[in-house]
């Protein structure tokens, strides 16, 4: 079986495999406050053209999310995302359990706006029994989305002003932010991403690290105390070594856009497969995920060979399919799969 089913099949790059081995035997202070951690700290920071912002290491995006969101939320207020956003419908709860409501807005391709956000706020504000709901304290988005489509830099731009103008801060979702940033449509950089939020993370489990995902902090009045926060939440790793070490290997000689922009490279070839078969596709995806709709003997056909993850019902004969790629997905089943493609 050739898996296709999502972007974290494989463990971890080798070369981050190999810097664990050698420094294996090495002492060092725990709580991600060893070198390692304080390298890739620096490396990110250079990244982000942000030496003002701080850095902490996390294992996983739902981990991240509602340490995140709790962090900046006071007890009465909520988080506004995308209807369809991770938070929204696919952690389990994890955000309305820390005490929190998601507050969601209908997102167009995935995607929300600056005006929604305004609008969101003047509404509550105008309420004059307020003070009965929920108080919108935050808004979060994915960079990519969870369908894979794209915020320009103006949509950005826009998110953010209108997060300034309400008062509240924006929070940047990306576990997969590699394969947003090295797609070949976006205009965003890392540095955009840095000055138009005041949170963001860097995910690390589905771009190349064995586990992992960097929280970056550059609203300075969040930044205070927020390790005590990260250990409130049971997410301060005592052996914090092993993912400083990940980031310093990954933020090296630009490896985590190189293997980020070959998975997307890969995904585009199977997108043009299922286009040049007639296949139609659901959404307009130029990062490591494909929605390919297909009749239900393609996917029996398909399923014989390759993993992929049914996505929903799109009629009573054809479902959505995602097909997606990774840092470690090799071009041999890349091309299988294409091959196999042209042959439904």
């Amino acid at each position: 079986m050739i898996y296709f089913n999502c972007d974290y099949v494989e463990g971890g790059h080798p070369k981050i495999l190999e810097k664990l081995a050698e420094s294996n035997m090495e002492q060092l202070p725990g709580y991600s406050t060893d070198l390692y951690c304080e390298s890739a700290r620096k490396k990110i920071q250079k990244a982000c053209s942000r030496e003002d912002a701080d850095v902490h290491f996390m294992v996983g995006g739902t981990q991240t999310n509602l340490t995140a969101i709790s962090a900046i939320l006071r007890p009465y207020q909520g988080v506004i995302a995308a209807d369809e956003g991770h938070i929204a419908c696919h952690e389990t709860g994890a955000i309305e359990a820390t005490g929190h409501k998601v507050l969601p807005l209908p997102a167009t391709d995935g995607l929300i706006s600056g005006e929604q956000v305004r609008e969101y706020c003047r509404h509550h504000q105008c309420d004059s029994m307020r003070e009965h709901t929920v108080q919108p304290g935050m808004v979060y988005i994915s960079f990519p989305t969870e369908i894979g489509t794209l915020y320009t830099k103006q949509q950005l731009t826009e998110l953010s002003e209108a997060c300034h103008e309400c008062g509240i801060p924006l929070y940047i979702d990306g576990a997969r932010m590699g394969y947003g940033l090295t797609s070949p449509d976006t205009d965003v950089t890392l540095e955009d991403i840095a000055n138009l939020s005041d949170m963001f993370y860097i995910g690390g489990t589905k771009c190349g690290a064995l586990l992992g995902e960097a929280l970056v902090i550059t609203n300075e009045s969040l930044k205070k105390d927020f390790r005590y926060i990260i250990k409130e939440h049971g997410a301060l790793l005592a052996k914090g070594r092993l993912l400083g070490i990940q980031f310093d290997v990954l933020f090296e000689d630009n490896l985590y856009f190189t293997i980020c922009k070959q998975a997307v490279d890969y995904s585009i070839a199977i997108r043009k497969a299922f286009e040049a078969k007639g296949i139609q596709m659901w959404g307009d995806s130029s990062t490591n995920q494909q929605f390919a709709i297909l009749t239900d003997e393609q996917m029996e056909t398909l399923g014989k060979k390759y993993a992929y993850q049914d996505w929903e019902r799109y009629d009573d004969t054809h479902t959505v399919v995602r097909f997606c790629t990774s840092w470690g997905t090799k071009e041999e089943n890349v091309q299988a799969l294409i091959e196999d493609i042209a042959k439904l």
